[in-house]
Formats: C-alpha cells, sequence, structure tokens
C-alpha cells in the first residue's frame, strides 16, 4: 500500500513505532501487518495473552520513549530469497508468507533508527520526532488475512494527528459517535435487536417502536416512486439455480449465497432483485414507446457474509433493500439518471441530510461489452453531473464489470460518510437474458439497465439515522410522537380526549398513566427520546390545554390543544429536523 498524503505517512510511521513498543515490551509478540486506514492506524499481532486496557497504557508510554529518542526511518532493500531466508530462522512465519505472495526481486524494509525494522514499502516521515499527538483506541480479534480459517490475532487500533487540537477534536467526535452508536441506542429505544444465539446472526428483529419508524420510512419511499413514474412489483424470495446461473451469480457470488434442494433441483435464496425484476420485463413484447420502464421494489435479500464483518444493522444477513431497475434506451441514460439524481436529492433533504459526495467510478480493466457502449453510458453520467453542477471524483477503473456507476455518499452530523445511493448501467444482463425491445424500425434492439437504490439497504439506513441523529428523530420519524402524562388517575379522562384529538389528526400518540410519579415518568419519556411529552391536570382539563415539553428544549409551558394539533401537524408535513 503507498501512501499518497503527509498524515497517511505519520499514522503509518506511527503504527510502526506502537509495534516496535509491542516487541520491546512482550519480545515473542509476533507483528503481521500494520497499514494507515481512513481515521488512524492498526497493527495485527499474534500474541498468547490477550491485549487489555491496562496494557495499551503501557504501550503508549513505551511509544512516548522511543518517539523522545527521535530515530529516523529509513529503508533498505535485500534480495527475495535472501528475506525468505532471514525470516525463517526468526521463525516469523507471517513475514514468509507475505514475501512468497509477492512478484518483487528485491523486497523493501523500513527501519526505525538501529532499534527495530519491518517488511514495508514505505514512504515514512522522516523521524519519529515528528509524532507529535497520538491516541491507542482499541483492541479487536482478527484473522490472518481476514480469513476466519487461518490464525487468531490480535488488531491494536490507534490514531495520530499533526497537533494535539486535532486529535482532541476527533476523540472527542469518538466519544460522541459511541453514544450514539445504533447497536446501543437500538436497544435503548427499544427499536431492534440481534438474538445471535437463539434465531442466527445477522438477523434483525424489530421491536413495535423499531418496525413503526421502518414502516415510517418505507410508506414515504413507496409514495415518492409512485410520484416518480415507478412501477410497483414483487418478485418470490427464492428462485431456481438456473436463473442465478444466467444472471452469473452463481458463479461470481456464490460464496455469498445459500443454496438448498426441493424435490432433487437446487434452489438459491435471492441475494439481489435483479433477476426477478428482469423476468417481468421479459414476460411480454416491449416497443421503443414503452421505454423507460421502471420497476420498483422493497424487495429483502440474503447475503452469506462472514460472522467477522456482521455488525449491527450496518452489516447483516438478511436486508431490504429499496431497489429499482429502469429498462431504457441509450439515449434516454441521462435523462434517466438525472431523475435518479434529483430523486436522491429530494429525498436525503427530507431526512435532514445536507453534505452529499459523489464519485463516478468507470472502466476497468476486465470489462465486458463494447467500448460503444462503455463510452456511451460513462458520458451519460458524468453529462447528467455536469448539467445538474455536482461536483464529483473519478475514480478511474474502479467501475463494476458490466458498467460505470455512480456513488451518491452522505455526511451525518458528525461528518462520518455514508454509502447511499448508487445508480448503475449494466450491459452484462440484457445480454445474458436476451432482453428486447422493438425500436422505431421495427427491428429488436438490446435495453439498457440502469440498477438504482435511494436509500440503499433499509437497514443500514436506519442504523445511520439512530447515529445522524442520536436516537432523537424528528416527529415525522419519531415512532411514538406524543406522551401523555396524566397527573393524576382523575386525569386520564381529559387525557383520553387529547389522545383521540391528536390521533384524528394522524399523530402517533399513546398515554403513560402507570402508578409511578410524574417526575419518574417525565424522566422516562426523556430517556426514551420522545419529542412531546404532554403533562395534563386540573388546570389544562379546565381550559382545554396541554402542558408542553419539548425534548431536548425542556418545559414550553401551557398551550391550546387545537394550537398544539396544529403545530404538530405542521412539523410532520413540512419534515423539519
Amino acid at each position: 500500500m503507498e501512501y499518497k498524503t503527509d498524515l497517511d505517512k505519520l499514522r503509518h510511521s506511527c503504527s510502526h513505532v506502537m509495534a516496535q513498543a509491542v516487541q520491546e515490551l512482550w519480545p515473542d509478540t509476533k507483528v503481521t501487518i500494520g497499514p494507515a486506514i481512513e481515521n488512524g492506524f492498526y497493527y495485527d499481532f499474534d500474541r498468547k495473552e490477550s491485549f487489555t486496557d491496562e496494557d495499551l497504557v503501557k504501550i503508549e508510554k513505551a511509544m512516548r520513549r522511543i518517539i523522545e529518542r527521535k530515530p529516523e526511518f529509513s529503508q533498505y532493500s535485500m534480495p527475495r530469497q535472501e528475506a525468505i531466508s532471514f525470516f525463517k530462522k526468526r521463525d516469523e512465519q507471517y513475514k514468509v508468507e507475505l514475501i512468497e505472495g509477492l512478484p518483487d526481486k528485491e523486497m523493501s524494509f523500513f527501519k526505525t533508527g538501529d532499534e527495530w525494522f519491518d517488511l514495508c514499502k514505505g514512504p515514512h516521515i522522516e523521524n519519529a520526532g515528528q509524532i507529535k499527538a497520538f491516541k491507542l483506541l482499541s483492541v479487536a480479534g482478527s484473522y490472518w488475512r481476514g480469513d476466519e480459517h487461518n490464525a487468531r490475532l490480535q488488531r491494536i487500533y490507534g490514531t495520530a494527528f499533526f497537533t494535539r487540537k486535532e486529535l482532541d477534536e476527533f476523540l472527542k467526535n469518538l466519544e460522541e459517535a459511541e453514544k450514539r452508536d445504533h447497536r446501543k441506542l437500538g436497544v435503548q429505544l427499544e427499536l431492534f435487536n440481534f438474538y445471535h444465539e437463539t434465531a442466527g446472526a445477522g438477523l434483525v428483529f424489530y421491536h413495535p417502536a423499531g418496525a413503526m419508524l421502518r414502516k415510517t420510512i418505507e410508506d414515504y419511499v413507496r409514495e415518492q416512486h409512485l410520484k416518480r413514474g415507478y412501477e410497483f412489483v414483487m418478485t418470490p424470495h427464492i428462485l431456481k439455480s438456473k436463473l442465478w446461473e444466467i444472471s452469473g451469480h452463481a458463479e461470481h457470488y456464490r460464496e455469498l449465497m445459500y443454496f438448498f434442494k426441493v424435490d432433487d433441483e437446487e434452489f438459491a435464496v435471492k441475494p439481489m432483485n435483479c433477476p426477478g425484476h428482469i423476468l417481468i420485463y421479459n414476460s411480454k413484447t416491449r416497443s421503443y414507446r414503452d421505454l423507460p420502464i421502471r420497476f420498483f421494489e422493497l424487495g429483502t435479500v440474503y447475503r452469506q457474509e462472514k460472522a467477522g464483518v456482521l455488525h449491527g444493522l450496518l452489516r447483516v444477513r438478511g436486508f431490504t433493500q429499496d431497489d429499482a431497475h429502469i429498462f431504457c434506451r441509450p439515449d434516454q441514460i441521462k435523462f434517466e439518471v438525472m431523475g435518479v439524481i434529483d430523486f436522491t436529492y429530494d429525498v436525503m433533504r427530507d431526512f435532514g441530510f445536507k453534505d452529499i459526495n459523489i464519485e463516478v467510478s468507470t472502466r476497468p480493466d476486465d470489462y465486458i461489452g463494447t467500448l460503444e457502449n462503455w463510452d456511451t453510458a460513462t458520458r451519460a453520467l458524468e453529462d447528467a453531473l455536469k448539467e445538474k453542477k455536482l461536483p464529483y471524483v473519478v475514480n478511474a477503473g474502479e467501475g463494476a464489470f458490466y458498467g460505470p456507476k455512480i456513488d451518491i455518499k452522505l455526511k451525518d452530523a458528525l461528518g462520518r460518510e455514508w454509502q447511499c445511493a448508487t445508480i448503475q448501467c449494466d450491459f452484462s444482463l440484457p445480454e445474458r437474458f436476451s432482453l428486447k425491445y422493438v425500436n422505431e424500425q421495427g427491428t429488436e434492439s438490446r435495453p439498457i439497465m440502469i440498477h438504482r437504490a435511494i436509500l440503499g439497504s433499509l437497514e443500514r439506513f436506519i442504523g445511520t439515522l439512530v447515529e445522524h441523529y442520536g436516537g432523537a428523530f424528528p416527529v415525522w420519524l419519531a415512532p411514538t410522537q406524543v406522551v401523555i402524562i396524566p397527573i393524576r388517575s382523575d386525569h386520564e379522562e381529559y387525557a383520553l380526549r387529547v389522545k383521540d384529538g391528536l390521533q384524528k389528526a394522524g399523530v402517533r400518540v399513546i398515554i403513560d398513566s402507570r402508578n409511578e410519579s410524574l417526575g419518574k415518568r417525565i424522566r422516562e419519556g426523556t430517556v426514551k427520546k420522545v419529542p412531546y411529552l404532554l403533562v395534563v391536570g386540573d388546570k389544562e382539563a379546565q381550559e382545554n390545554k396541554v402542558a408542553v415539553r419539548k425534548y431536548g428544549q425542556g418545559d414550553q409551558g401551557a398551550r391550546e390543544l387545537q394550537l398544539f394539533i396544529e403545530q404538530i401537524q405542521d412539523e410532520i408535513v413540512s419534515k423539519k429536523s
């Protein structure tokens, strides 16, 4: 891995200092690899004893001692076979395996002064004394080369910055991110849970509040698609293996699919919705006048992800996509792409996301299809972005083998980037399934297929929403929008009238009339991050009012019931964040 930025070089150099400190403290520990990553660095170690939080403190102290000596980072090389023999003598089998997998005749090493070295291409900073601000963050389990069948290792994560101020700001955001962790909030707010031991890993159970949140999102998504000329379809969860052989998934995606037999015939649970939509397209003759055809499905799919990569709602084995496939003529690609871009921006604005980045991935070396089709599709994608005056970054050669794509990424309240919408042009599946339409000349032509998702995985998007808002959803999304709290039991009759008025106005509302103190019920409503708590007693009942408490703002005073109903209706309709 080559590091192009100064910050990457700093962090990779800091990872070397960390590995040196570990081996100074525990000489029998084997080091494997230690790259810089997006927000820091890590190193994987093979050590019999588990690293503890106390060990991280010891490692940091040892790192500071090394940094104080300001050893220089210097590069040298060794012939391939000599390097293999060298590491074999030192019983460093991980390094031997790495070298045996490299084509280079000369192996590159970096020394930290005369004290420590590792197999490394660099580059590095000049000396360790330039490391001014660093922090070791956590320990996690890992596997050699990411394969669960290989040796189990321990990964120490850390980060480094040029200044203490930058580090402090990062650590503050990290602390806030931990508070917003959707896995913790999902349990606290009773949205969802995972019953791994009982039901299986990577499968989500939505509790009533979470199911209501999801229903709200699904209803919104369906409404938005209807407004934009999409037709709803539904396809089966299982399909014959022969279909997946035609699509190419059985060959290229098999390790992520679930296969089983019915009456001696092999079936697979769908990992994607595309083949089902193709069968519907192929169900009758299509004319150029029919195109574009836009099929939409909230399609649930299943993928056999490895246990080590599962992560709350962000990486699961069963999830639902707001999946659509647009069948169009080559001359329609640009217009359709522009429509999807507008669609995405409208949706993200409603959900409260304003900072969006766009990437265009172009033709890879192992592409299929004609250069003419690739050029047409790529030009259409870029022309659509240029016409919308949207800045984008080109990822040269990073497109799918079947066509170029646009990835739209959003930033949350903490500035973290999340993958969102994707727009992909596909020449492969129309060819594999012999898709056709009758053109203006009365002969057959091949349509282009655009795969697109706006939210992507609903599970991942819900996880993103939870962390973006810290569980304090805007009123239109909140599973429970209002909790009415009668002060005493004789106020329940009025509470029921308030509830009836709110429900008729389309508000999701419950009454908390438990035999608990008023203070405790208010605190619990606040912990659940309910947007509005309405306290009602004698005065409120007499004056047809409600005492309003707004999440994050506290007591708002008494308000006439009808005025409050109109206010909350306005918040719901306008989708205020």
